[in-house]
């Protein structure tokens, strides 16, 4: 016999939602990394239908294009290459900051599509611009080197810590000075790949960090739960959405692929906890790869999780 829906438990997704604004911004950034691609992510996350399946949910959508990011190759003929292309990393970090500090006064809620995870040192930069924020970060990786200890030199492996004060002063600097959150603001859930000076940087952070070891072990709605817990003090939520915290087998399009990540209900399962709570202000979503890509998988697989952080419901 079907059970009466008005005995299942209610989860506070089931009264009507005041149509809102998201505002799409693309940012088809390949500076912080060293692998070709990723800047077609925005382009293949639009094929997918994003902002089609976001208008379903009822929301006001406007795709407000790309932001300006340097071409690879003229960086190169530059000689910034050296630098890891720091300079046009820092100008570009501060269009982001810019664009996010906008959508976030004119009560849009920003939807950055990427490009590699560097642009999360603008995007969260200017969403904090105004008060403090919540920061999700999922991924596999836990971009916390500094250009001292960075094996790759790669700043979209130094994101996070840069957000939180360490490594480059320029970078650190972009938008407003010194950090823009503070430890008990970030939650991160999905890591499973770390460097080792890097896992000292994190182990000595007071950043609140859910391996993929404690997912196996406590699974994830108790997880998310206490990530949800650890960020009640934030009013609202930026959830950065790297597609390489999913198991290769459910995201094969990203640069950094890593085996044993999280299956695609464990994935769909935190969004629709974040969801529940109705404070996501933001999000990013990045290092989608087409190039590596097989027939748009990963791109369609980004929407899906959205459709979910924004409040599709199974039932």
């Amino acid at each position: 016999m079907p059970i009466a829906l008005a005995t299942l438990p209610y989860h506070g997704r089931m009264t009507a939602r005041p149509k809102r604004s998201i505002r799409v911004i693309g940012i088809p950034m390949d500076l912080g990394q060293s692998l070709r691609g990723v800047d077609m992510g925005p382009g293949a996350i639009r094929y997918a239908g994003l902002s089609g399946r976001l208008r379903k949910l009822g929301y006001v959508v406007h795709d407000a294009g790309n932001l300006a990011v340097p071409i690879r190759d003229n960086v190169l003929d530059q000689e910034e290459a050296e630098l890891n292309f720091l300079p046009a990393t820092i100008q570009v970090s501060g269009a982001i900051y810019a664009a996010a500090r906008a959508s976030r006064e004119e009560g849009a809620i920003p939807v950055f599509v990427g490009g590699d995870h560097s642009i999360s040192i603008g995007t969260v930069g200017g969403v904090t611009h105004d008060g403090p924020t919540g920061v999700l970060w999922v991924d596999a990786h836990g971009d916390f080197n500094t250009p001292e200890t960075s094996p790759s030199g790669n700043i979209h492996g130094m994101s996070l810590a840069t957000l939180l004060g360490h490594g480059s002063k320029e970078l650190v600097d972009v938008g407003r000075p010194g950090p823009k959150v503070r430890p008990t603001e970030v939650v991160m859930i999905g890591v499973r790949d770390l460097d080792d000076e890097e896992k000292s940087l994190l182990r000595s952070s007071g950043v609140t960090v859910f391996t993929m070891r404690t997912i196996d072990e406590r699974g994830m709605a108790a997880v998310a739960r206490q990530a949800i817990d650890i960020l009640s003090h934030a009013q609202r939520l930026h959830v950065s959405l790297d597609l390489d915290a999913l198991d290769p087998t459910e995201a094969p399009g990203v640069g950094t692929p890593v085996p044993g990540g999280l299956t695609y209900r464990e994935a769909q399962l935190l969004m629709e906890m974040l969801a529940d709570t109705r404070r996501v202000g933001s999000v990013d979503i990045v290092e989608v790869n087409p190039i590596l890509d097989e027939r748009n998988e990963t791109a369609q697989t980004a929407c899906e999780l959205m459709e979910s952080l924004f409040g599709k419901a199974i039932l």
